[in-house]
């Protein structure tokens, strides 16, 4: 929670049509009014002084404490307790509404640069955000692979899907990032931190709200707004709308042509049919079809809260997410010559198609003076398919059967469902000891098919090199957890904090197959599609055994803090804490184990100038056992398939310091930096995005390894930056001018577990990002120049195809917006 008011900036409103849940809220919602007998002068709302739960319950709004600098107190939710953030012992990065606006986050892509010691990718061939905290991570822990290290909320619910308010953020009252293992209050997957959005929520008796619109570069546009409305004297309804567009960065290149003697040539070398020889077809090649890097995004928002009585409240929301873009791209790390980097040589049109549904529910009673009961509720429903060129144009072929791999990942068909339940009993007021303990469910069931078709030359040379359909019809997670933590008020300095959490995990794939190519001469020589069911269709054969798998596994972490308060302006923190992930299912129905950590971490927060500078920092060690490694392999055995794999551990250790200033009334500063060391553990990983030695001597079950013992993990920069800062000009009509700039630095990061040299890695680089707003009352325009140096900065890389090929962040990007509180 966050005391300053959100400032917004922004984009606009495609109309979507209501489904028949948001009529059934819509009439269910007409009814409150008249069911209440409660007015205005009986209510107690939420963050009034005369609330004795406000001051620790997580859905109330404290009142703003503004200190004599004007510097808002902030207040943060990581305890799940509404706390100041100088006097939480944890390590919390905490931005705001306007904050957010400011640096024109959109995604939890965006949302990296501000906070120390984080990083994310968005991985092509699914489009999924993966994220990194102080380098722990997992780039291939995609959609239906495996769960994060870094854990995502939403409004206090977890979140097992990037998507809606996670994938495209909107109508946000404020982000917190905690860092560390969160494993007994945020529990599942929260092993090396958490990220709570937090969702603005209807007001009371307010009637407001805003609208904004912004256009930029690569045809980008977008408008985006909410309003809040009173529907009686203790209910209201927020509703917001959000969409975004932008073209792909990426060209097509056009097929460069090779002369039909060399052709013809190559194609009987190859061992073609003489009879059965054709040129290449220049039409297969994408040309005018939608470009990679697209975003085509929409979002909406119905929220209620309803205040039965003074002590009972409901927030209860709906909201669903289109996403009609395309996943990034693919590119060569070294243009071919007279090609430009921002292309692609690709004979696969790319397409994203898909939706969720969220509903997400609070329902918070005051037991009297001293005790509070909040259930916290979420169901989530996904659907999508995607289609994706993995060779990324890496070779130009020479014939239609020779000189290039044509390699496609198209997801068939994806359904995720889950659901998750709280129930957290916590003390409120002013106590000696501040309690709480809960109980926690969670459940999944998930299905997926996903394809992946490779052909030797060119999609329609009809001589399949390799393909496989995957088809998961039925993957359950079921999750149940107890916790307990306890803060014991030694004295108004000391504190004791401990806490524990037992968390069962059952796992399940229940019918998975992969079907393979099984090279029989005889059968049609054609790349997989949707229309094609590999488990009737001639040339392909069931592999064996299949993916049936049971895992079931327990364990219990914990917390023990000792935090003491110097002076008001002053505070010290030392804990131990632990994290946890559960183990599960793989191809061939094989287990994979656990992963645990321990960090140790002192910290501090302090208070200089009247409040007017502020500076936390956070030493640690983190002692990591049985880290998942997921790489895609090529079995020895001629089959592939996805192999999930326990390092002995890793070891990092750093330190992060954040500070923020008002260096005058009109002069704002703010300056992160993050030193980090990362070294692995014992791990031989095979990976078939790589060129690797073959065969693997010391794992036979692969084709291909490499022992990568002792290296650094990936997207873990040994030091990082963030600089901030923003004067602001009063002008004579009232209004005000704000220039600002972010400026980004971070030293080579390596992008793999397997540290392969200069192009499996991102060089040291700089960037900043540029911004001017005009204000005046309600109404604002602002312009932004984002990566203002056009840096190329790789996510990812790998060189299976032969030449290496990497992901990036975006290329130079300007707009402005414009919008107006009403």
């Amino acid at each position: 929670m966050y005391t300053s008011a959100p400032q917004r900036r922004g984009v606009t409103r495609r109309s979507l049509t209501l489904a028949p849940i948001q009529l059934a809220v819509l009439t269910f919602v007409a009814g409150i009014g008249s069911a209440s007998a409660q007015t205005a002068a009986d209510m107690v709302r939420p963050g009034d002084a005369t609330n004795p739960a406000a001051a620790t319950s997580p859905a109330a709004t404290p009142t703003p404490a503004v200190n004599s600098n004007g510097m808002a107190e902030v207040i943060v939710t990581a305890t799940k307790r509404s706390t100041s953030l100088q006097k939480t012992p944890i390590a919390i990065t905490a931005l705001s509404a306007a904050t957010l606006a400011d640096n024109h986050v959109q995604t939890m892509l965006d949302v990296v640069q501000l906070v120390p010691g984080f990083q994310a990718t968005a991985q092509g061939d699914h489009g999924v955000t993966t994220m990194t905290l102080r380098g722990i991570g997992n780039d291939s822990a995609k959609t239906q692979y495996a769960d994060p290290e870094v854990a995502s909320f939403v409004d206090n619910i977890y979140s097992p899907r990037a998507e809606g308010a996670t994938a495209l953020l909107f109508d946000v009252e404020g982000i917190e990032v905690l860092r560390g293992p969160q494993g007994t209050l945020w529990g599942r997957n929260s092993t090396v931190g958490a990220v709570n959005i937090q969702t603005v929520k209807p007001e009371l008796g307010s009637r407001a709200g805003y609208i904004e619109g912004g256009i930029g570069d690569y045809n980008r546009y977008g408008m985006r707004g909410a309003v809040n409305i009173p529907i009686s004297d203790n209910a209201a309804l927020r509703f917001a709308v959000v969409h975004e567009q932008h073209d792909g960065y990426v060209d097509y290149q056009k097929f460069p042509g090779v002369p039909a003697e060399q052709q013809r040539a190559a194609y009987l070398a190859a061992g073609g049919d003489p009879a059965k020889f054709r040129l290449i077809n220049p039409n297969d090649f994408a040309v005018g079809d939608k470009k990679y890097n697209a975003q085509d995004q929409s979002a909406a928002r119905l929220s209620l809260l309803w205040q039965i009585t003074p002590g009972l409240r409901w927030n209860v929301a709906y909201e669903k997410f289109d996403d009609r873009g395309t996943p990034s791209a693919n590119l060569m790390q070294t243009p071919r010559p007279g090609q430009d980097h921002w292309s692609t040589l690709s004979d696969s049109a790319p397409w994203i198609d898909r939706t969720s549904h969220n509903v997400r529910s609070r329902l918070s009673w005051d037991i009297g003076q001293d005790m509070a009961l909040h259930y916290v509720a979420g169901y989530s429903k996904y659907k999508g398919t995607m289609r994706f060129d993995q060779d990324g144009g890496a070779t130009v072929p020479t014939s239609v059967i020779s000189g290039a791999k044509w390699q496609e990942h198209t997801t068939t068909d994806s359904d995720y469902r889950s659901h998750s339940h709280e129930l957290l009993l916590q003390s409120t007021g002013t106590r000696t000891v501040d309690w709480q303990t809960g109980l926690y469910y969670g459940a999944e069931k998930n299905s997926i098919r996903f394809d992946i078709p490779v052909m030797l030359g060119t999609k329609d040379s009809g001589k399949v090199d390799w393909q496989g359909s995957f088809i998961q019809p039925k993957e359950t997670v079921d999750s149940a957890a107890v916790f307990g933590q306890a803060t014991w008020n030694v004295s108004d300095q000391l504190h004791l904090t401990g806490g524990a959490r037992y968390t069962h995990d059952k796992r399940e794939n229940i019918g998975g197959r992969a079907f393979t190519w099984a090279y029989d001469a005889t059968a049609p020589q054609l790349p997989l599609n949707p229309s094609i069911d590999p488990r009737v269709q001639p040339g392909f054969k069931e592999d064996k055994p299949g993916n049936d798998g049971k895992f079931s596994g327990s364990k219990v972490t914990w917390l023990g803090r000792i935090n003491y308060d110097i002076s008001k302006d002053h505070m010290v923190y030392a804990s131990v804490s632990t994290g946890y992930k559960s183990g599960g299912t793989q191809d061939r129905g094989l287990t994979y184990q656990p992963e645990t950590l321990t960090n140790y971490e002192v910290g501090s927060k302090s208070s200089f100038m009247n409040g007017a500078v502020k500076v936390n920092n956070a030493l640690f060690y983190m002692d990591f056992k049985d880290f998942q490694f997921n790489s895609p392999v090529n079995f020895s055995d001629g089959s592939r398939g996805l192999s999930i794999e326990n390092a002995d551990g890793a070891e990092v250790y750093g330190l992060e310091t954040e500070i923020a200033a008002r260096l005058t009334p009109v002069d704002r500063l703010s300056v992160s930096f993050a030193l980090l060391k990362t070294k692995l553990g014992a791990l031989v990983a095979g990976s078939n995005d790589y060129t690797l030695p073959s065969p693997c001597a010391v794992k036979p079950e692969f084709d291909r390894c490499l022992d990568v013992t002792g290296n650094t993990l990936p997207h873990a920069p040994r030091f990082s930056t963030t600089i901030m800062y923003q004067h602001t000009f009063n002008l004579a009509n009232g209004g005000t001018l704000i220039p600002r700039v972010t400026a980004h630095y971070e030293t080579d990061a390596e992008l793999s577990v397997f540290n392969y040299g200069p192009e499996d890695r991102q060089e040291s680089y700089a960037t900043a990002d540029l911004g001017l707003r005009y204000q005046n009352k309600g109404w604002w325009v602002d312009a932004f120049v984002r990566n203002v140096n056009d840096k190329k900065i790789k996510t990812s890389a790998f060189n299976g195809f032969g030449p290496w090929l990497a992901q990036y962040k975006p290329p130079r990007t300007v707009g402005i917006n414009t919008g107006f509180d009403f």
